[in-house]
């Protein structure tokens, strides 16, 4: 099941994605009564995707992303790969979903795309035990993770490279009904391809970061996950078009633009 976030004449709402891009009429929302994190109903109130705008799928307390979890990637970038998972955080003001533009920010001349597999947390959890990680995941989606490297490089923590305004592009929507073992994901930028990799490469699983992360702090409904980036990351300029797909999601869009 596809749920979308969306916005349309002023309303906000959650609805689910129905059928296919070929499909006469094109893809479709049912809006929901209520909520993805809670039971709730489809209204039956059929809206072309068309017509609505797809806001970011969540709105996450916190962001806990992972680096170095491709072993190609951490050698691309001079490193090993860590005994343990490298953990940071991107606030939620950095949050942006597919469609919005993506700010350069004053403080770097060198952002870099980093696409990633994110997961969605459906219910509050601690300390949750790894036969049972799948139950606390309500979906999947795409992510950017995007990073200004010149300030990554000279500042010891990566607070400011990694959550600027508009640095965690999510979307389109979240996939439910996925998993996340084995799956293509890449980055396009102007439609040339730049990241190809698949999440079966990743050094630790998804369910080995959230017992991992859940051993220090609660992690909320609406919180998301990124679990590292392939190979190929590289910057982005004024004017990109910038693509993340995952086989089985879709593909998140935005285009970069200069910080007025």
């Amino acid at each position: 099941m596809r749920i979308a976030r969306f916005s349309i004449d002023g309303t906000v709402g959650f609805g689910v994605v129905e059928g296919e891009p070929t499909d006469e009429g094109g893809l479709r929302l049912d809006i929901i009564k209520g909520h993805p994190f809670a039971e709730f109903e489809r209204s039956g109130h059929l809206v072309p995707l068309s017509e609505v705008r797809l806001l970011p799928p969540v709105l996450p307390s916190k962001v806990v992303a992972i680096g170095r979890n491709y072993a190609e990637h951490a050698r691309e970038m001079g490193n090993e790969v860590p005994d343990v998972p490298v953990t940071f955080f991107k606030p939620s003001t950095s949050v942006i979903g597919t469609g919005d533009e993506i700010r350069y920010p004053s403080i770097s001349s060198d952002v870099h795309h980093e696409a990633e597999l994110a997961v969605v947390i459906g219910r509050l959890c601690r300390d949750v035990p790894r036969e049972r990680a799948r139950e606390v995941i309500l979906g999947y989606t795409c992510a950017n993770d995007l990073t200004a490297r010149d300030v990554q490089q000279r500042e010891k923590q990566w607070a400011r490279a990694k959550g600027f305004d508009t640095a965690c592009p999510l979307g389109p929507w979240i996939e439910t009904q996925l998993d996340p073992a084995d799956l293509a994901i890449m980055c396009t930028v102007n439609g040339e391809q730049r990241q190809l990799g698949r999440t079966s490469e990743m050094v630790r699983s998804v369910e080995d970061l959230i017992v991992h992360i859940t051993e220090s702090m609660t992690l909320l409904p609406q919180d998301v996950i990124l679990t590292g980036t392939p190979a190929g990351v590289g910057p982005v300029r004024d004017g990109d078009e910038v693509a993340v797909s995952i086989e089985g999601i879709g593909t998140l869009t935005n285009k970069v633009v200069r910080r007025g």
